[in-house]
């Protein structure tokens, strides 16, 4: 594993936000899963307009102590198939705070929302 591998997936484990490079920097929650990070957005969640047309996005994690920057880095977006990634599913919606309707949350995103999967570039 890299210095940067083990960074991104050190800070992305440690620090349940990131700011991700769109029509200006954008703070988004996710979980890291399985090598990669999840986030949804769309609905009544987060708005990261344009996220799910990029082919890659500018990725920075900050420290969740003192908020300066741990690793910056490219990642490919991909849309997950909700009901082929259940399990990555899940493990998003458990970091899910402060839902409304959190026994229906995974329900909505299907029907409201889009998850995706940024994939950091190995280096």
């Amino acid at each position: 594993m890299s210095d940067d591998t083990a960074a991104i997936e050190e800070g992305a484990k440690k620090s349940g936000i990131l700011w991700l490079t769109l029509d200006r920097p954008r703070l988004a929650w996710h979980t890291w899963h399985d090598g990669a990070i999840y986030l949804v957005t769309g609905g009544e969640e987060q708005a990261l307009p344009g996220l799910d047309a990029l082919d890659r996005v500018h990725v920075t994690l900050r420290s969740k102590d003192n908020g300066a920057r741990l690793v910056e880095f490219e990642a490919a977006v991909a849309v997950v198939d909700q009901a082929a990634a259940a399990d990555a599913v899940a493990a998003l919606a458990k970091e899910r705070l402060n839902a409304l309707d959190s026994e229906h949350l995974t329900e909505r995103w299907a029907r409201d929302s889009t998850i995706l999967r940024l994939t950091p570039d190995r280096r």
